[in-house]
């Protein structure tokens, strides 16, 4: 007998407590068609996902084309062709280009793929709709582009998980006859289905129940198992109106073992001495309405017989493992011997011996690279963002929208604090007071009050953030030259609003004090200075000049920091949903049976979303010179490489984001976690050198920290390279860790 394609040896597979598939063993020979049957969650798509490399096994050996599961798992998805349960391909992308994805993916070359394209549109007659959308076709058409696409790199072996589920009969017969089709010319395949036609259209047919292999053979020989068939006992069919109504009083009936429905007729397993005298009438059905034969069982009547047997054999152990603990050989296993595994030994034949010898191994003829598949991924993602305009507005609109409004907004000039003043002098001196506060343009006098009730209304309604109370002596004190207290009251509750108000009071009043200063001293003809005119003057005058920013106009100072901001918020977001979005839709599981390589699929998906942030930057740049007319003072060109390199740390963090979370909710709280630190710690709004220790090392290993850093100066103070060498050196390393970690964390296997 020639090497099996397939060669199964006790293939287990856990998920912590659970057993999903426990000691599986079979052979498929090259060119059959193996049918693997169980009820879901028996553990069928569980072990195709182990043989086609994407699944660890807990135990057990495998091979698939010669190659072994575990260590060469990528050698097998060059070879295998994969169609997933669920329709998994892109369903924003037409007929042919996900057949151009997939044959990219695998290596073809321009003209193989134009040749293999065309094959696979003949065969699966989609020739015509190679123009359409994948996700407008129907259910039929659907599986015919997931086969054809299985199909694009002629491979050997062919896994199809539930390949007819939810399509019509007429799609079912039309693709069991392409896949005889395919068997016919030496393709193995190895098919799910609940479908009992489909079942007997298989060369052999393994069933699998509560994770394991329940019996195997072909659909012939499982039909004369003694288990299906006991001794001394004949299956009939019964054909009478309202079966269902009838059923249980059938299965009560001498010598009718079992009794199970069949559409509008009843499969009967009874006793050879089983008389049908008596039973029409007992039914009260007449004669001439309800009929009696003798048959065969049918593939659905020896899953359903021994099911029953796993069923009762499972509860008998269950009782017996309660009652006592299993008796326990001298060897030290416990020995057990079910009818189930009698019956595998019993039927298979060809059962696996441990000195079969393995297929030949043959020569890779793909790359296995791992920048593998790159162009492939890069080209597609392209794709989708032409098909989703949402994208390109969320990348190159809103970030324009959120500069001007986050720019207009953000003003850290705070000017007209509502204040009320009391003044219980009314003379002039207390006047020219008022009109010296209001002019310091910090002060904006909204009500005058007469009473102590007023003054403090004023306060707690939030009508006022300041209060000033000027007292009925300030006039007489500052003519007999007494010092005289004005009370200030200030609304803490808006802290940078106080602490302005504070500031101010505090500076107007030295500003008084210096005018009754100056003025007494030109009366007395004594000051401590004097300037170039002879006029008194403050011993030390301190000249003050403002660089980069001489009118502290908040623009200059917030738009440079909020263009980083505004690229981190909108390529982290849009990159950590690329790798869920897959994997909700199940193309991610697809692509792992294919040889992209895992470096060649991180930078494929990277690579537009780049392009698009590097647009999005030159855009925002754009907004930020002619809209807020904040020039860059420095090279634009080195603005732009470092731009870059800033762009690629954030969707490397993205990607990394999307590696950790399991669906998109996930993933758009991981990126609001992400936002979070980048805006307050990283010196965008707050100064680092005031945070406490521990944090200010934390502001470190955000990129976001040096490149606000980068862009201050270039764009405000023109520095150069050598100035921002720090920083520069500080996002580099940012860039390449969060890089490694978003490369290193990703798996081409399931967990």
């Amino acid at each position: 007998m020639p090497p099996a394609v397939i060669d199964v040896r006790g293939l287990t597979r856990r998920f912590g407590d659970l057993t999903a598939v426990q000691e599986v063993s079979f052979q498929v020979q090259r060119g059959d068609i193996f049918g693997l049957l169980g009820p879901n969650g028996s553990g069928k798509s569980t072990i195709i996902r182990m043989l086609c490399g994407v699944l660890q096994p807990s135990a057990g050996d495998a091979s698939v084309l010669g190659f072994d599961v575990r260590r060469e798992a990528e050698d097998i998805k060059r070879h295998i062709g994969y169609m997933s349960q669920k329709f998994s391909l892109y369903a924003d992308l037409s007929v042919e280009e996900n057949l151009n994805f997939y044959g990219s993916i695998y290596g073809l070359t321009d003209a193989q793929l134009r040749r293999r394209r065309d094959d696979v549109l003949e065969l699966t007659s989609l020739g015509d709709r190679t123009r359409q959308l994948a996700g407008t076709l129907s259910g039929g058409w659907k599986q015919r582009l997931a086969l054809a696409c299985s199909l694009i790199h002629e491979p050997e072996m062919v896994f199809l998980d539930e390949p007819t589920a939810g399509i019509d009969p007429v799609a079912r017969r039309q693709l069991w006859d392409l896949l005889f089709e395919l068997s016919s010319q030496g393709v193995t395949l190895l098919v799910t289905t609940h479908y009992m036609d489909e079942a007997e259209r298989c060369t052999q047919i393994g069933y699998i129940y509560l994770s394991k292999m329940l019996l195997l053979g072909e659909p012939g020989e499982l039909k004369q198992l003694p288990e299906v068939t006991p001794p001394g006992t004949q299956w009939f069919e019964m054909e009478l109106p309202d079966p269902v109504q009838h059923l249980s009083s059938l299965r009560r009936w001498p010598g009718v073992r079992d009794a199970t429905l069949f559409g509008e007729r009843v499969h009967i397993l009874a006793e050879s001495s089983f008389h049908q005298a008596g039973l029409f009438e007992s039914l009260k059905i007449p004669s001439e309405h309800a009929s009696v034969r003798e048959i065969g069982p049918t593939l659905e009547d020896v899953f359903v017989a021994l099911t029953r047997n796993a069923e009762q054999t499972a509860n008998l152990n269950q009782e017996a493992a309660r009652a006592a603990p299993p008796p326990v050989e001298p060897g030290g296993s416990a020995s057990s011997s079910t009818p189930e595994q009698r019956a595998v030994t019993a039927v298979n034949s060809a059962d696996v011996s441990d000195d079969t010898k393995l297929p030949t191994r043959r020569t890779t003829t793909l790359a296995g690279r791992s920048t593998d598949g790159f162009t492939a991924v890069m080209i597609k993602e392209f794709a989708h963002m032409r098909r989703q305009p949402s994208i390109l507005f969320f990348l190159l609109v809103v970030p324009v929208f959120q500069t001007l409004v986050f720019g207009w907004a953000l003003d850290t000039e705070i000017e007209n604090i509502p204040t009320v003043v009391f003044n219980l002098d009314g003379r002039q001196p207390s006047r020219l007071l008022i009109e010296a506060l209001a002019n310091t343009r910090k002060f904006r006098v909204v009500a005058f009050a007469y009473d102590d009730e007023t003054f403090q209304r004023s306060l707690t309604s939030g009508r006022a953030r300041v209060g000033v109370r000027i007292p009925p002596d300030y006039s007489d004190k500052l003519l007999v030259r007494e010092q005289v207290d004005v009370q200030v009251l200030i609304d803490g509750s808006d802290s940078t609003a106080a602490s302005t108000a504070q500031s101010a009071a505090n500076l107007l009043g030295v500003q008084i004090s210096i005018a009754q200063a100056r003025t007494l001293g030109e009366a007395m003809q004594f000051a401590p200075a004097r300037d170039e005119t002879g006029r008194p003057q403050r011993p030390v005058n301190i000249r003050t000049r403002l660089l980069y920013n001489p009118d502290l106009e908040s623009a200059r100072f917030f738009v440079p920091g909020l263009v980083a901001i505004i690229l981190q918020l909108v390529t982290v977001f849009t990159t950590s949903f690329a790798i869920v979005r897959e994997r909700e839709l199940g193309s991610l599981e697809q692509l792992f049976v294919t040889p992209v390589g895992r470096l060649g699929l991180m930078l494929g998906k990277l690579t537009p979303y780049a392009l698009a942030g590097f647009v999005e930057m030159l855009i925002v740049l754009t907004v930020m010179v002619y809209v807020f007319q904040v020039p860059i003072q420095g090279s634009l060109l080195l603005l732009l490489g470092l731009s870059a390199m800033f762009l690629v740390s954030t969707l490397a963090l993205g990607l990394m984001i999307s590696t950790v979370a399991q669906t998109q909710v996930a993933a758009l709280l991981f990126s609001f976690m992400t936002m979070l630190p980048s805006v307050l710690l990283s010196g965008f709004m707050f100064p680092r050198s005031e945070m406490p220790t521990p944090i200010y090392l934390f502001t470190f290993i955000i990129p976001a920290t040096y490149f606000i850093e980068i862009l201050r100066g270039i764009v405000l103070r023109g520095a150069d390279l050598i100035d921002l060498l720090p920083e520069a050196l500080g996002l580099a390393a940012c860039c390449l860790v969060i890089l490694t970690a978003a490369v290193a964390r990703f798996r081409k296997q399931l967990a």
